[in-house]
């Protein structure tokens, strides 16, 4: 049987592997960005795959080279102003770019301070990786450039993203077929414990830090407003109780 022509990462999504992998990712997406607040968020890649929809932000966008995007746009070059996102999602798309550190400038660019990435990216240290470089396969994924966990981390701090969180996922061998996938379900449970390093799939999530900026969040603002209330009327009701100042 002849391999099938996945022309791209969307086209694998719908095999049984991808669906495996995809319903992985799916979960870990919506666990995330649902406690991550703001104005705008956007999606760089794989503009099919919801991964925004269980965000909180009112304004969310995808954004790829081709439809179904909302913006189609080079991810190497984002068409919008500096510190403009809340939060950015990549899934994925450092492994296809040609220059997937320029395409994470970019987003270190548009994401404001106090800001977040949230990155998937396939392990090579896995057996996934060791599929991609022992198969002849030269169809997404495993034409890809998967970027090591390490290396993801250091240019993230290069940049100025402080790594807050993350994990890996996907522990199954990368089996073609759902009946043996569903046979090795048990080892997404003990992978964490068993071999932590291995997982075929890693996320990544950062905050942008700008030195000496201070953010004013929404809630902080409202704080700080009621603060200042409460000191005015304190004031005057000092004044009130000790009456003017009397002068000789």
């Amino acid at each position: 049987m002849s391999t099938p022509p996945w022309a791209t990462l969307a086209d694998w999504f719908t095999s049984p592997l991808g669906r495996y992998v995809l319903a992985r990712e799916q979960q870990y997406f919506d666990h995330t960005v649902a406690d991550i607040f703001g104005f705008y968020a956007l999606q760089v890649g794989l503009a099919a795959c919801p991964f925004l929809a269980q965000s909180r932000i009112p304004a969310t966008f995808t954004l790829d080279l081709d439809a179904p995007a909302d913006v189609m746009a080079d991810p190497h070059y984002l068409p919008f102003p500096e510190n403009t996102f809340d939060l950015i999602v990549l899934p994925h798309a450092l492994e296809f770019a040609d220059d997937p550190h320029l395409m994470l400038r970019e987003a270190w660019r548009v994401t404001r301070p106090e800001g977040q990435v949230v990155i998937a990216g396939f392990n090579p240290f896995s057996l996934y990786g060791a599929k991609r470089y022992f198969g002849r396969q030269q169809t997404p994924p495993w034409n890809g450039n998967f970027i090591a966990l390490y290396r993801a981390k250091d240019w993230l701090t290069l940049l100025g993203f402080d790594v807050v969180g993350g994990r890996l996922d996907a522990y199954a061998p990368p089996f073609a077929t759902e009946r043996w996938l569903a046979r090795s379900a048990f080892l997404e449970k003990a992978g964490d414990r068993w071999w932590p390093i291995a997982g075929g799939v890693y996320f990544l999530r950062a905050t942008k830090r700008v030195p000496g900026v201070r953010v004013i969040t929404p809630a902080r603002a409202a704080r700080e407003r009621r603060r200042a209330v409460a000191s005015a009327a304190r004031a005057r009701e000092s004044l009130t109780t000790r009456g003017p100042a009397q002068h000789s």
